[in-house]
């Protein structure tokens, strides 16, 4: 027996909730399916787990770094005792948020879901119809197509060990590998990265040499020219063989736990996405027009990491903003269109790497005449307070129109005062007006004017 509904929504994250909830609370009949649980990756397996680590992490490194400056006494991750923490915020959220979906009348089903014709899904047995269905099935981590992958794990497992393994690598440089990096290096684990090719594109080259830098500094054995190629294990305990390059340059690392961080790809391959007449980009996304609708099934609508408009980038802001436009323009026809300007990112390792706009390098091939403005903060008194050893700025102006283009901060309170670049980038606020602004101080935020 088919069973019908206005909407059906892949996925329970920050993408899908929205429309979900806008298109209930208009009176339609509304599914959500998940086969991972209930809040989406953020809540359960990413963003927000993360921050609670790296936080601890955070809370070790300034003690070290204030020891004998006013601060007394040792200071150690206690893993387990953070796994518990970090737990008490994770182990919540699916019931609460599954609980809030049938509060409001939301149907919940759990399970793998796939398209049998491009108005129907099936789902453990059952086969539903829908008037428009909202894919928001979010990313994971790429195949590595090497031997051993069976070996590597995901970060969501790292994110729930119970004990943290004394030697540790990661395959990738980017985000995920850096930020855990930090986190597994201040838990006094010896750690590796392995990754090659241009790391963290999105910022300006200088600040990620000098995060680099540091991270050597810290002890983490970083190692950026080879790819790795396969990973081996005779049988436990024996450590994993990680395979570095090729030939008479190959290298051999040796981990207790070898880690994936290298890249994530989107959740699309298992929807049924052919029966469903959904076209897929090359990379795997939905292809989508400027309303985040299905070029090939008009009923269908994707947001999130699943797909990829220009400009989009792969964060929880994001696809919540994209949520919001599916849910508009379900509700009211197409009219509303994602609006991808400035939109910052951080790297939270210690200290955070934080960018928003373009880099000197894409604005000047934009054939944007640019005025430049960069230094070292190590002495600034953000910075100096706290000891923190890293610092540094790099500002792209718009010579003609006087506003900014980009920046991009590494130090103390980076996460927060790219906010306010973010802001200015997003509302065109000139550079004069911006150092005319009266900010709390002494705070991160009071030394943006000397950055401009």
């Amino acid at each position: 027996m088919k069973e019908e509904f206005d909407l059906i929504v892949l996925g329970t994250g920050a993408a899908g909730s929205t429309p979900a909830n806008s298109c209930r609370e208009a009176g339609w009949r509304v599914a959500v399916i998940d086969d991972q649980p209930f809040g989406g990756t953020c809540g359960n397996r990413g963003c927000d787990p993360k921050k609670v680590l790296v936080g601890v992490a955070d809370v070790v490194s300034w003690h070290r770094r204030m020891k004998g400056h006013g601060v007394a006494g040792d200071a150690a991750i206690d893993w387990p005792a953070l796994m518990a923490f970090k737990r008490s915020f994770t182990d919540p959220l699916p019931p609460t948020r599954e609980a809030a979906f049938k509060k409001v009348g939301i149907e919940t089903l759990h399970g793998e879901a796939k398209f049998v014709a491009e108005d129907r899904i099936a789902i453990g047995g059952r086969e539903l119809t829908a008037r428009h269905v909202v894919i928001a099935t979010g990313a994971s981590p790429r195949t590595l197509d090497i031997p051993g992958e069976e070996h590597v794990i995901t970060s969501t497992e790292f994110m729930e060990l119970d004990v943290l393994p004394r030697r540790i690598a990661f395959i990738g440089a980017g985000y995920i590998s850096l930020e855990f990096a930090h986190l597994a290096r201040n838990a006094g684990a010896q750690v590796t990265v392995l990754g090659r090719g241009t790391l963290l594109p999105a910022f300006e080259g200088a600040l990620v040499d000098r995060l680099i830098a540091h991270t050597k500094e810290i002890g983490v054995d970083v190692r950026l020219e080879h790819s790795v190629c396969a990973v081996e294990r005779a049988s436990p305990p024996a450590p994993f063989q990680v395979h570095v390059g090729h030939g008479a340059n190959m290298q051999i690392v040796e981990a207790d736990l070898v880690v994936h961080g290298a890249g994530r790809v989107p959740n699309s391959a298992r929807i049924g996405a052919a029966e469903g007449r959904v076209e897929l980009e090359h990379h795997g996304g939905i292809r989508v027009n400027e309303f985040l609708q299905s070029v090939s099934n008009p009923r269908v609508y994707a947001a999130g990491d699943v797909v990829r408009p220009p400009g989009a980038m792969p964060l929880t802001p994001v696809a919540g903003h994209e949520g919001t436009v599916v849910a508009a323009n379900l509700l009211s026809g197409n009219s509303a269109r994602p609006d991808l300007r400035a939109i910052p990112s951080t790297v939270f390792t210690l200290p955070v790497l934080a960018g928003v706009g373009l880099t000197e390098k894409a604005a000047r091939a934009k054939g944007i005449e640019v005025r430049i403005a960069t230094g070292d903060t190590t002495h600034w008194f953000a910075n100096r307070r706290i000891r923190e050893p890293v610092g540094m700025f790099k500002t792209i102006i718009d010579e003609t129109t006087n506003l900014v283009v980009g920046a991009h901060l590494l130090g103390a309170q980076s996460e927060e005062v790219i906010n306010l670049f973010a802001m200015a980038i997003r509302f065109d606020l000139p550079v004069p007006e911006l150092k005319k602004m009266i900010v709390s101080y002494p705070t991160g935020s009071s030394n943006m004017a000397y950055m401009l």
